[in-house]
C-alpha cells in the first residue's frame, strides 16, 4: 500500500513539477505528515526530492529527473480506454485502475504536452444516461462480471425471465451499455446471447477460461443485434400525408431511424400542398397513435383505416374542447347556488 503511494508521489512530482504538501496530502488522500515522512522516505532511496520555501514553494524533483517505473500493468493498459468513461469505469471497479492509468500517462508526457488532460476536458465531455434517467445504482453483480470479462473466465449465471429462473453456463464476451442499462454478451453453446445484468441473480466465476474467436467484434455484433431488435419490432404500416413541417418533425417522434429514412427515400410527391406521401414502419396503431399525435394537423393518415379513425376522434374532441362557443369554467361555476334572501 505505501509503496503504491510512494509511486504515486513521485509521478505526481513528475508530472506537475512542483507541489505543497497540502496538496499532495489531497490529491493521495493522507495527512500532511504522512506526506512529509513519504518524502524522506523517497529521498533516503535516492531519488531527488527536495523543497523550496517561501509562498511559491513545494516539493520538486531535481531538474531532468524522470522515474523510469512508469510501465503499465496489463489492467492498467485496458483500463486506459475508458479513462473518457469515469462513471461506468467506476460501476465495473476500475476506478483505481483508470486514475493510476492517467497518472502514469501524465508523467510520461513531455512538460510542452502536459496541459492534455485540460484542454481535453474543456471541450469534450461525453455523458451517457439519455434525458430524464435517473443515475441509479450499477448492478449488484456488475463487478463480477466485469473480472470474468477482463480475464476471460467462464461463469455460470442465475438469470431472472419473466417469471422464472434460468441458469446458464455463459463464456462471457464483453459489457454494453446502452441508455444507462448494462448488458453482457456472451457464448452459450453455439449462440451468442444478450443478458440484462440488472437480471443477474447470482454469479459464479469459475477459474476455467475459454478462448474466444480472434475476429468477435463486440460493437459491430451489438449494432446488428440492435439493428435486428429494432427492426422486428416494426410490424405494422401505415400510409401518411405528410407536410414538410411534419416530415421533419417526425425523424424526433418514431422509434427506429430505419423506418424513418428507407420510407422517406421512397416517398412519393410533393403534391400541389407540397405534402409527402410515405409508407412508414411502425410497431402498432396503438403506438403510432401516440407518436403522431404530436404531429398534429401537420400529418394525415390515409391507411390503415383504424388509425385514421383514432385520430379523426382525437381531433374532434380538442375541436370540442376549444370551440369558440364553449366559455371555459371559472371560478364562479364551481360556487353553490344561492336561492332566497337572508
Amino acid at each position: 500500500m505505501r509503496a503504491a503511494r510512494l509511486l504515486s508521489l513521485l509521478l505526481l512530482l513528475q508530472a506537475r513539477e512542483v507541489m505543497t504538501a497540502a496538496e499532495l496530502a489531497r490529491e493521495l488522500e493522507v495527512s500532511e505528515r504522512t506526506v512529509y515522512r513519504d518524502v524522506l522516505a523517497l529521498s533516503a532511496a535516492g531519488v531527488p526530492v527536495y523543497a523550496d520555501r517561501g509562498r511559491a514553494g513545494g516539493y520538486r524533483l531535481l531538474g531532468g529527473y524522470r522515474t523510469r517505473l512508469t510501465g503499465m500493468t496489463r489492467d492498467e493498459a485496458e483500463a486506459l480506454f475508458l479513462a473518457g468513461l469515469p462513471g461506468p469505469a467506476g460501476d465495473m471497479g476500475l476506478t483505481d485502475a483508470v486514475a493510476a492509468a492517467q497518472l502514469k500517462v501524465l508523467a510520461a508526457l513531455p512538460p510542452s504536452l502536459r496541459d492534455a488532460p485540460v484542454r481535453t476536458g474543456q471541450r469534450f465531455h461525453l455523458d451517457v444516461p439519455g434525458w430524464y434517467h435517473h443515475q441509479n445504482a450499477p448492478p449488484p453483480w456488475l463487478t463480477e462480471l466485469a473480472g470474468a470479462v477482463w480475464r476471460d473466465r467462464v461463469v455460470t449465471l442465475r438469470y431472472r425471465r419473466g417469471e422464472h429462473e434460468v441458469t446458464r453456463r455463459v463464456h462471457p464476451y464483453g459489457l454494453v451499455l446502452k441508455s444507462g442499462t448494462w448488458y453482457l454478451v456472451g457464448r452459450v453453446g453455439e449462440d451468442v446471447r444478450t443478458y440484462r445484468v440488472d437480471r443477474v441473480i447470482a454469479v459464479e466465476q469459475h477459474e476455467e477460461g475459454f478462448d474466444r474467436e480472434p475476429d468477435f467484434d463486440l460493437a459491430a455484433h451489438w449494432q446488428r443485434q440492435a439493428a435486428s431488435f429494432l427492426r422486428s419490432m416494426l410490424r405494422a404500416e401505415a400510409t401518411l400525408r405528410l407536410s414538410p413541417v411534419g416530415l421533419r418533425r417526425l425523424r424526433h417522434l418514431v422509434d427506429a431511424p430505419f423506418g424513418y429514412d428507407e420510407a422517406v427515400a421512397a416517398a412519393t410527391g410533393p403534391d400541389a400542398q407540397g405534402w409527402l406521401t410515405i409508407r412508414l414502419p411502425v410497431e402498432s396503431v396503438e403506438v403510432a397513435y401516440t407518436q403522431l399525435l404530436g404531429l398534429g394537423p401537420e400529418v394525415e393518415v390515409l391507411d390503415p383505416p383504424e388509425l385514421r379513425a383514432l385520430l379523426a376522434e382525437a381531433a374532434t374532441r380538442a375541436v370540442a374542447l376549444y370551440s369558440t362557443d364553449r366559455r371555459p369554467p371559472t371560478d364562479e361555476d364551481s360556487r353553490p347556488a344561492i336561492s332566497g334572501n337572508r
